[in-house]
C-alpha cells in the first residue's frame, strides 16, 4: 500500500480471507480424495466420483446464487450486514467441522453441500464489507492482501491436517480419525481468526430507510433494471461469468481431475500446498503493480495465462506437470479474484454494496454452476475428465473477449462525461 500501513480494520478484514481460505484449500486438496476413496470402495467409478462431486459444487453454488441476491438486498438495511454474515459463517463452520461423521458417501455429499452453501454465503457480505473498511484507492490492495495472507495463513491448518492424514498409521489413529480431526482444525481455525472482524467492524453503507422482504424483491428487479442502463457494469458481469467459471472449478476439480489422470495423492497435496505458497507474493505483487498499470489490463493478463494453463492441463500425464501446472495456478489464482473483487466494488453504487454483491454472486457463483455441471457432464459422456477441462478452455476465450468489450464500453463512457460540459455550455450560450 505504498507508505501507508494497514489500518486495523482492514487487518481484520483480511483475516477473514485467512480463515475461510483453510475451507478453500480442504475443499480442493483433501476433500476430494477422501470422497473419491470413499466412493471407489462403494465400487463407482473414477469418472462417475468426479461427475457426483462436480454436481455436489454445482448444488451448492445454485443454492448461494438464488439466496445471494435477496440476502445481499437485505444486507443494505441499517445493522443487517453482520448478523447474517456471522449466521451464513457459522453454517459453514459447523458443517465443516460435521463432514468427519457420514459413512457413505451420499450423506457426505449432503453435509458437504451445507458446507459450501455457509461458506460461499458469507462471501456475499464479507466481500461487501471492503466498501466499509477502506477507500476506493486502496481497494486493490486491501483486496490482494485478502487472498496473499489467505493463501498462506491457510497452510498452517492445512499442513496441520496433511500431516495427521498422511501419518495417521505412524501417529497411532485411523484414517477416518485423522480425517474428522482435519475437518475440526479448518472449522476452529475459520471461526477464531474471524473473531476480530466480528468485534469491530460497523456498516458505514447503508440503505436510508429499511427494507421489507417485499421491498427486497422489488429493489433486486430495479438493480437489474439499472444494469440494463449501466452498460460497463453489466458487460463486466458477463465476462466475469465466464473467465471466474473455468477459476473455480480449476480451484475445486484440480485433485480429481489429477487422481483421474494417474497423479499420486501426496504429490498433488504437496503441490497445491506450493500453489498457497505462490500465491501469497503475487497476489501482493498484483495488488502494488495495480497502482502503476490500469487493473483492467492486469485482469486480461490473468485470463488470457488461465487459458494457457487450460490447455497445458489437456495433456496432464506426470507429476512433474501438476507441480508445474500447480505453480502457474499460484501466480495468477489470487490475482484474478482480487483484482475482480476490488474493479467491481469501485464501479458499483456504495449504498447499494451487498445489492450488488448479491448480483456479483449471481453470476460468480452462477458461472462456478456451469463449469462444474458442464466438467460432470462431459466426463461421463466421453468418459475422460479432459472433455471438461475443453470446455473450460473456451469460457475463458469468452470472458477475454466480453472483458475487451467491456473496457470498450467504459472510453466510450468517459468520451461521453467529457463532451457533455462543452456541449451544456454552448446551449447555454445559445440560449
Amino acid at each position: 500500500m505504498g507508505k501507508e500501513k494497514m489500518t486495523k480494520l482492514e487487518k481484520q478484514w483480511v483475516l477473514y480471507d485467512v480463515g475461510n481460505s483453510a475451507f478453500v484449500m480442504l475443499v480442493s486438496t483433501i476433500i476430494p480424495i477422501y470422497f473419491k476413496n470413499m466412493a471407489t470402495a462403494s465400487g463407482i467409478s473414477a469418472a462417475n466420483s468426479t461427475a457426483y462431486l462436480s454436481y455436489a459444487i454445482s448444488i451448492s453454488t445454485i443454492l448461494v446464487a438464488l439466496l445471494g441476491p435477496v440476502c445481499g438486498a437485505a444486507a443494505d438495511n441499517k445493522g443487517f450486514k453482520k448478523p447474517l454474515f456471522t449466521a451464513f459463517m457459522m453454517i459453514g463452520v459447523i458443517a465443516c467441522a460435521a463432514m468427519g461423521i457420514p459413512k457413505t458417501w451420499l450423506a457426505f455429499l449432503v453435509v458437504f453441500v451445507i458446507a459450501k452453501v455457509g461458506f460461499s454465503g458469507s462471501l456475499i457480505f464479507y466481500d461487501s464489507m471492503l466498501v466499509d473498511v477502506t477507500t476506493d484507492e486502496r481497494m486493490d490492495e486491501v483486496s490482494s492482501h485478502g487472498y496473499a495472507w489467505g493463501y498462506i495463513g491457510s497452510c498452517i491448518p492445512f499442513v496441520g491436517s496433511l500431516i495427521l492424514v498422511l501419518m495417521s498409521d505412524r501417529i497411532g489413529i485411523s484414517a477416518a480419525m485423522a480425517m474428522m480431526l482435519a475437518f475440526g482444525i479448518t472449522a476452529i481455525w475459520w471461526v477464531a481468526v474471524t473473531i476480530p472482524l466480528l468485534l469491530n467492524y460497523k456498516q458505514n453503507y447503508y440503505a436510508e430507510t429499511k427494507v421489507s422482504v417485499k421491498e427486497t424483491v422489488v429493489r433486486l428487479g430495479n438493480i437489474f433494471s439499472e444494469l440494463k442502463a449501466n452498460k460497463k457494469v453489466l458487460l463486466f458481469l458477463i465476462s466475469f461469468f465466464f473467465y471466474i467459471d473455468g477459476v473455480y472449478t480449476i480451484i475445486e476439480m484440480s485433485t480429481a481431475y489429477g487422481k483421474d489422470v494417474g497423479i499420486g495423492d501426496s504429490s498433488m497435496l504437496l503441490a497445491l500446498l506450493l500453489t498457497q505458497v505462490v500465491a501469497f507474493p503475487c497476489s501482493i505483487l498484483f495488488g502494488k503493480l495495480a497502482r502503476r498499470f490500469e487493473s483492467e489490463k492486469l485482469i486480461l493478463v490473468c485470463i488470457g495465462a488461465y487459458f494457457l494453463i487450460a490447455l497445458f492441463a489437456l495433456q496432464l500425464d506426470t507429476a512433474w506437470k501438476f507441480w508445474f501446472l500447480a505453480t502457474c495456478v499460484g501466480v495468477f489464482q489470487g490475482a484474478i479474484q482480487a483484482l475482480s473483487r476490488s474493479y467491481y466494488a469501485k464501479i458499483i453504487p456504495k449504498e447499494k454494496a451487498s445489492e450488488y454483491f448479491g448480483v456479483f454472486d449471481i453470476f460468480g457463483k452462477g458461472a462456478s454452476f456451469l463449469g462444474t455441471m458442464l466438467m460432470g457432464i462431459s466426463t461421463q459422456l466421453f468418459h475422460t475428465s479432459k472433455a471438461g477441462v475443453v470446455m473450460i478452455a473456451a469460457l475463458f476465450v469468452l470472458g477475454f473477449v466480453t472483458f475487451c468489450l467491456q473496457g470498450r464500453q467504459a472510453q466510450k463512457g468517459a468520451q461521453t462525461q467529457s463532451v457533455n460540459p462543452a456541449q451544456q455550455k454552448l446551449q447555454t450560450q445559445n440560449l
